[in-house]
């Protein structure tokens, strides 16, 4: 049986999302025992020319949950909304992200596949399909940003492993 888009799209976003969540909920708590300031970590980045752990954290949302709405409207720009700068902002949009993904059905993604999608910014619109437009642009995205917070996290001393970087897995049961 083939997989489907929803299969290649959504769990993973769930599970990553999750494990971004629980990150975040462990630098809270990194902050509270050591004393670190929530603001140092919030807006830390890991280079100057970089943005900070709350775009990271942003752009989770945007290239899962909100990869999908943009498909659903036909176009999606990452440009605009407001950007978490505490733990709670943070918390709050992956929360909504999750939601967002929970919502989501197999049998709507699958009704994507071959619909137009435009990706666009100011000077640069790139057509896709929905499901080019997932699997090559908002997929490697969504990994990369999340990637890039848990490095933050790392960086600011926060104690994570590669373990909290997977969250839940889904094992045979």
């Amino acid at each position: 049986m083939p997989i489907s888009l929803y299969d290649a799209f959504v769990p993973s976003c769930r599970q990553i999302v999750g494990s971004t969540l629980a990150l975040i909920e462990k630098a809270e708590k990194h902050c509270t025992e050591t004393g670190c300031a929530p603001a140092e970590i919030a807006g830390a980045s890991l280079h100057p020319t970089m943005l900070p752990l709350g775009f990271q954290v942003k752009s989770v949302a945007q290239h899962s949950a909100g990869a999908i709405d943009g498909v659903r409207a036909g176009t999606f720009n990452p440009i605009g909304g407001e950007m978490p700068t505490d733990f709670a902002g943070m918390k709050a949009m992956l929360e909504k992200a999750e939601a967002g993904l929970a919502a989501v059905t197999a049998d709507e993604m699958e009704g994507f596949i071959g619909r137009d999608m435009l990706f666009e910014m100011p000077g640069l619109k790139l057509p896709f399909t929905a499901e080019g437009f997932l699997l090559s642009f908002s997929q490697p995205n969504f990994y990369f940003h999340a990637a890039t917070a848990y490095d933050i996290l790392r960086a600011k001393g926060v104690a994570l492993g590669k373990r909290d970087f997977l969250g839940a897995l889904r094992l045979k049961m």
